[in-house]
């Protein structure tokens, strides 16, 4: 039988303190540089998009962030600790990941996924908290209608939002999110960015991984613009969605206008017709 043991939620950290960062961080796979003396911060309480062409390394410093991959220089801290000074349960209590695909080899129902998300909390007084928090992330992600079919069964989109759900069963302070929007229509797409800017106003750091420069635009506080594995301009999307730099860096020129109703800006592809 399991008992309850001394773990305690994490104390939510103040908005705007600083939750997770990387100093001069580096990432090798395969003998190559793929993140390459990365400086970042995300502050409890807003989103942060990490955005940049096909190859740039934005998946691997989410996974970095993580404590997902191990590091070839410099630090990442969560927490006011350094990730690796965190066993895994008391990570696993502080930070949850959303991974680009999601597979499974058991025929899990759809409910049975998302109350993974509580495995962390086993045996803790949060443990009582388990069934309404499942219930609620089911209901934020729209899956509830089918909670009982198996998670096998599913399309790509409804998979893609099951995986979220779980991670926000989790209920951990930092979000990293690896292209949550990829295989959604564009209602679910502006649902789960709804929802990232929901848990920041709650008081957690998001980190989200987007292709869709216009998404980056309308929801994060900040964006932080990767190329080459380094970041070449961070800030507010107003501040560094500039043409040039976006027509350089992807290699498509790129306008950027300002929406005329929420001023937000919307990089739009130059095309001949």
């Amino acid at each position: 039988m399991l008992t309850r043991t001394s773990r305690r939620t994490p104390a939510r950290p103040e908005p705007g303190r600083e939750y997770v960062s990387a100093r001069g961080l580096v990432v090798r796979l395969g003998g190559r540089a793929v993140v390459d003396g990365v400086d970042l911060t995300v502050a409890a309480g807003e989103v942060l998009a990490l955005v940049g062409p096909n190859g740039a390394g934005k998946s691997t410093l989410l996974a970095a962030l993580a404590a997902d991959l191990p590091v070839g220089g410099g630090e990442v801290r969560i927490d006011g600790r350094p990730a690796n000074d965190w066993s895994a349960p008391e990570l696993a209590l502080r930070r949850a990941v959303l991974p680009q695909s999601a597979a499974l080899s058991f025929p899990f129902t759809v409910a049975e996924v998302v109350r993974m998300g509580r495995a962390p909390w086993a045996g803790t007084p949060a443990q009582d908290e388990d069934e309404p928090t499942v219930t609620a992330a089911m209901a934020a992600t729209e899956v509830a209608r089918f909670s009982e079919r198996p998670f096998s069964d599913l399309s790509g989109g409804e998979r893609a939002r099951v995986a979220l759900a779980r991670v926000l069963a989790q209920r951990a302070p930092l979000l990293l999110l690896d292209e949550p929007t990829a295989a959604l229509d564009l209602r679910h797409q502006e649902l789960v960015l709804r929802i990232c800017r929901e848990r920041a106003a709650a008081g957690d750091a998001v980190v989200v991984v987007l292709h869709d420069l216009g998404l980056a635009s309308a929801y994060a506080d900040r964006a932080a613009v990767l190329h080459g594995g380094r970041i070449a301009a961070q800030g507010p999307p107003a501040e560094v969605f500039e043409a040039g730099l976006l027509s350089r860096i992807y290699r498509q020129p790129v306008e950027v206008v300002e929406h005329p109703r929420t001023g937000r800006p919307l990089v739009i592809p130059v095309r001949d017709r």
